[in-house]
């Protein structure tokens, strides 16, 4: 509605009124437990960690634009990576907490779950970039229509969540994460199948749904997997490793449905299948991952409502 009605632009005015709210409110809260002085904030880690990431999406998002500039700063990008995981190995061996610690990253179970994670959030953005991009700029809807499509996916998720307790009861964790990723390729599937062989826009609703209710199904459990894997003291650290992957995966979806996306244009049908296609065979890797996890994987209470 703020996009028809004013400006797509004003919608990030919204959002930073929402974030003012917050920070106004947020000035009523006490902290539970008081900073540690003696452990200051690895500044030098978060700019490099930040900074390569940026620049590997970034990379990606400039490969329809120019090859050389996208490997400059995809390769930049993964030099920064590297350089914060060597900072935070020489913080490490001096003794001193560095913004993450390597430990989170040698438990087998965890970081199966983390690439399932990850993959999650670039499918579910990755799919409403294509699925919206395509009805606006092919089938020249607007942004109200293409939000009330997008009811059907809302719905799926909505749905899969409220049950996602009952499910967690009589499934394992590892079942209900490869359930999820069948059901969402499914949906892809259909999306492909009845968006070309019919031009209502009730083709999108059932694959939409589909995806809907297997993301839905998936997210949290693999939240749970992740951070069932790990004891309380270190619940923090886990945690926001967790939400990094997730945010990680939203930017990769987009970068990489927007470009294959982009270099199609001339033929948007094509486009929109192919970039379907490609984040089909990204949901497989997410499949093959979710299938290695242990067969008894299950979730502590404490990290059941960690989504």
């Amino acid at each position: 509605m703020i996009t028809t009605a004013i400006d797509w632009r004003a919608a990030f005015v919204f959002q930073a009124l929402i974030v003012a709210a917050i920070v106004v409110l947020s000035r009523g809260l006490e902290d539970p437990l008081p900073p540690d002085p003696t452990t200051p904030f690895d500044g030098i880690g978060a700019v490099l960690s930040a900074a390569g990431l940026v620049c590997i999406v970034m990379g990606i998002l400039q490969a329809d634009n120019a090859l050389s500039v996208s490997a400059t700063l995809i390769g930049i990008g993964i030099l920064l990576v590297v350089g914060f995981f060597l900072h935070v190995r020489r913080f490490e061996r001096a003794g001193r907490v560095p913004l993450l610690s390597t430990d989170l990253f040698r438990n087998r179970t965890s970081n199966l779950a983390l690439v399932t994670q990850n993959i999650q959030w670039l499918l579910l953005m990755g799919v409403a970039f294509v699925v919206s991009a395509f009805l606006q700029v092919v089938r020249g809807y607007n942004a109200i229509e293409t939000g009330v499509i997008f009811t059907a996916s809302t719905a799926g998720i909505l749905g899969a969540s409220l049950l996602a307790e009952r499910l967690a009861d009589r499934h394992s964790q590892r079942a209900l994460i490869m359930s999820g990723f069948v059901v969402t390729l499914a949906g892809i599937v259909v999306l492909l199948l009845l968006v070309r062989a019919w031009t209502s826009a009730w083709a999108f609703a059932p694959g939409l749904l589909l995806i809907g209710v297997g993301l839905g199904a998936m997210l949290t459990p693999s939240v749970n997997v992740v951070q069932s894997a790990f004891p309380e003291e270190q619940q923090g650290e886990i945690s926001g490793l967790s939400r990094c992957v997730s945010n990680l995966g939203s930017s990769l979806g987009t970068a990489v449905a927007g470009t294959v996306l982009v270099v199609g244009l001339a033929t948007p049908d094509r486009s929109y299948a192919a970039a379907m296609i490609v984040l089909a065979c990204i949901g497989l890797v997410g499949l093959v991952a979710s299938a290695l996890l242990p067969a008894t994987s299950s979730a502590m209470p404490s990290a059941s409502g960690a989504q």
